[in-house]
């Protein structure tokens, strides 16, 4: 049974920071991509971050400059790294893999971790 599993989210000031981890466990032989998605309300869920197993990164265009994602292989983890928060930032955040098992490849999805940025 694969899983993953946010945390780190939280209420912060506008112009903070906040890190967000992905752990990924179970029966995992290898992770290809891992990413993050945001989800604000009335809105549809848009990717904000990506890394390959290569280690090529992807940005939405609105956290260029201020969001860094990066992942520990060792630890099947991810993390997003945000910095300069504003209020538009305020979502639920996903964490995305797409994962092998013995099932072979699937897409995973965490449950999400709440980020709010105050004005």
């Amino acid at each position: 049974q694969v899983q993953l599993v946010e945390s780190g989210g939280g209420l912060v000031q506008a112009g903070g920071s906040l890190r967000l981890s992905c752990a990924a466990s179970g029966n995992i032989f290898s992770i290809n991509t891992m990413a993050w998605y945001r989800q604000a309300p009335g809105k549809q869920r848009e990717m904000v971050a990506a890394i390959t197993n290569g280690g090529s990164t992807n940005y939405a265009d609105s956290v260029k400059g201020r969001f860094t994602i990066s992942r520990d292989r060792a630890k099947n983890t991810a993390y997003l790294h945000m910095n300069s928060l504003k209020p538009e930032d305020t979502a639920v955040y996903y964490c995305y893999a797409r994962i092998k098992s013995g099932l072979g490849y699937l897409d995973y999805w965490g449950l999400g971790t709440q980020v709010t940025v105050s004005s």
